[in-house]
């Protein structure tokens, strides 16, 4: 057994009843032992929970704030505005608006309830990450549905403050990969060449406060569910008992709102590609009651065209492969094109 599958056999026996906080102050340090304690609690993290928060994470409050007041005003447009950026104009791209209940993470339930705005890595960004087509049954990158100032006179400022945020937060995505790869006992370059053009899905979620209506436990917030690449990076708002996370024992774990920090969690993406060492974990987010609440998931994948080989640390005699080599794009277009096929059917 790897050192690395001994030790997440040894932290699986005491479970998880909290999400660990981790400082990622020294992350950037020049003294290597700084940066591998950080990467040290990031491992735990993944071999465990699978989830963690950061803090100090260089991400501008303002930046933050400014998207959130942005998504309000988005959400509150009237139906037919949302609909000129249907999710079903982007060509299969999974780009643009949903609706309630269009989309379903737990086949159990009748949908979840929430509305969203998707939008992926635009050409504004990464011009050069478009001028490859990609292959069919891969998800690509292609241009966003973004609403026309002649449809909502705040058109601009909502594109300006998505793309100020998707970089910000795409900038620490890639800045977590050099630790990922010293918590696999991997060089801090390991996955440099593989986050060149990264697959990134951010949304933006609103998930209506129900009031005093009567709650259908079928029709969460989110269904419970894991996210499908590399790991998620989440901001939440200031409302309570929202967001939970299923541990071994079947326990459901709150991850409350902490100021100035984001969720992390690991996705199928890498728990496949560290052929099952890093952890996915099941998680849900409750039905809103006291009040509106809105989330900003930013789903942060490898480049479309990587293998997804696992590393010489995960794998020994007595742990070998256990998935078939597959692309990062074409892991995901599978997953995405399950969960979305419900959009096409709502519309």
């Amino acid at each position: 057994m790897s050192d690395l599958a001994a030790l997440q056999e040894s932290l699986a026996q005491s479970d998880f009843d909290h999400i660990p906080l981790i400082d990622l102050t020294d992350a950037h340090s020049p003294e290597f032992e700084k940066r591998k304690a950080v990467a040290d609690k990031i491992r735990n993290a993944c071999l465990n929970a699978g989830f963690f928060y950061v803090k100090n994470h260089s991400v501008p409050l303002d930046t933050v704030d400014e998207t959130f007041r942005q998504s309000k005003e988005f959400f509150k447009l009237p139906a037919e505005v949302k609909k000129t950026v249907d999710i079903t104009k982007s060509g299969g791209n999974f780009r643009g608006y949903m609706g309630l209940l269009t989309e379903n993470n737990d086949p159990k339930n009748k949908g979840d309830m929430h509305e969203a705005f998707n939008m992926g890595l635009d050409p504004s960004i990464d011009p050069s990450s478009f001028e490859d087509a990609g292959k069919d049954g891969e998800i690509k990158h292609g241009e966003n549905l973004w609403p026309e100032k002649k449809d909502w006179q705040g058109a601009e400022e909502f594109k300006k403050a998505n793309l100020d945020y998707y970089s910000a937060v795409l900038g620490l995505g890639q800045s977590l990969f050099p630790l990922f790869a010293l918590a696999l006992n991997l060089p801090e370059t390991f996955f440099d060449d593989k986050i060149k053009h990264p697959a990134a899905i951010m949304r933006i979620l609103f998930y209506p406060g129900l009031g005093e209506r009567e709650v259908d436990e079928l029709t969460p917030g989110i269904g419970a569910h894991t996210d499908f690449e590399c790991f998620t990076i989440l901001r939440q708002d200031d409302v309570p008992a929202a967001l939970q996370v299923q541990n071994r024992k079947g326990q459901w774990i709150d991850a409350p709102y902490i100021p100035d920090t984001f969720v992390i969690n690991i996705g199928d993406q890498f728990a496949r590609w560290t052929n099952d060492i890093f952890v996915s974990t099941r998680h849900r987010v409750l039905p809103t009651l006291a009040r509106d609440r809105y989330s900003i998931p930013f789903f942060f994948g490898c480049d479309h065209d990587v293998p997804l080989i696992p590393p010489e640390t995960c794998i020994t005699p007595d742990r070998p492969a256990r998935y078939d080599i597959m692309t990062a794009g074409a892991y995901v277009h599978m997953r995405l094109s399950d969960i979305y096929s419900n959009a096409e059917k709502a519309v």
